[in-house]
């Protein structure tokens, strides 16, 4: 007799780490999404160039730990694999939603930044691509729009954000050759990316993350 598979919705305890303290006054809110393998808690150390008193980060972690080498020592985070990857998706981006509603309900007035590194950048365009709010700023870095994702969605959730590609010209991952290639795709789709490559490999760099706020913070200017 075959076995049959069924599901349940279970509660469960989620993390997240957060730089800056969220109120009334705070202007920017930044969602980081870590790579494949990380930990928020060592992930959001990079982000500290960004904070100020108006602004914020916070770190979710993905929902599933595992060993990083034999069964002890160091751990690490997924945000999903190809198994029951739908059910990951849908678990995932109700999360996601509610860090993001848990935050504005403390910084009403805060505009939406999202950044996200290597695995957390394919976890921050199908997290998205379901939103019905606006986002000001989505850095993709070391990452991408994943292949199988429907542009549609995003380019209609996207259109007025500013979307932006970071990545290592040493990169073993995200060559300029596969960005070229996205970079056709989600222009088809309508939306117009800022390109940014710097001289590293698959990591975060500080210089960048300060260009990134700098840059925000002279667009807001000439804005007003």
């Amino acid at each position: 007799m075959a076995a049959t598979h069924r599901t349940i919705a279970v509660p469960r305890t989620a993390h997240l780490h957060q730089l800056g303290t969220l109120s009334a006054e705070t202007k920017h809110l930044w969602i980081a999404l870590h790579g494949y393998g990380q930990l928020a808690r060592y992930f959001i150390r990079h982000f500290e160039p960004l904070l100020d008193e108006q602004t914020v980060v916070i770190a979710p972690e993905g929902l599933s730990r595992f060993y990083l080498g034999e069964m002890s020592g160091r751990v690490g985070a997924s945000w999903m694999t190809k198994e029951e990857r739908l059910h990951e998706i849908t678990d995932y981006t109700t999360y996601l939603n509610l860090v993001r509603e848990m935050a504005l309900q403390e910084a009403p007035q805060a505009e939406l930044h999202v950044l996200g590194f290597s695995q957390g950048a394919a976890t921050a365009c199908r997290w998205l691509a379901q939103a019905q709010w606006p986002v000001a700023e989505l850095v993709l870095w070391a990452g991408m729009f994943p292949e199988d994702m429907e542009m549609a969605s995003a380019s209609q959730t996207l259109l007025h954000t500013r979307l932006t590609y970071v990545y290592g010209l040493q990169d073993p991952f995200i060559g300029d050759g596969k960005v070229q290639e996205q970079l056709a795709r989600v222009q088809t789709a309508g939306l117009t990316p800022h390109l940014l490559p710097f001289a590293g490999k698959h990591e975060l760099n500080r210089e960048v993350l300060l260009q990134l706020k700098n840059r925000g913070s002279s667009e807001k200017a000439v804005v007003n």
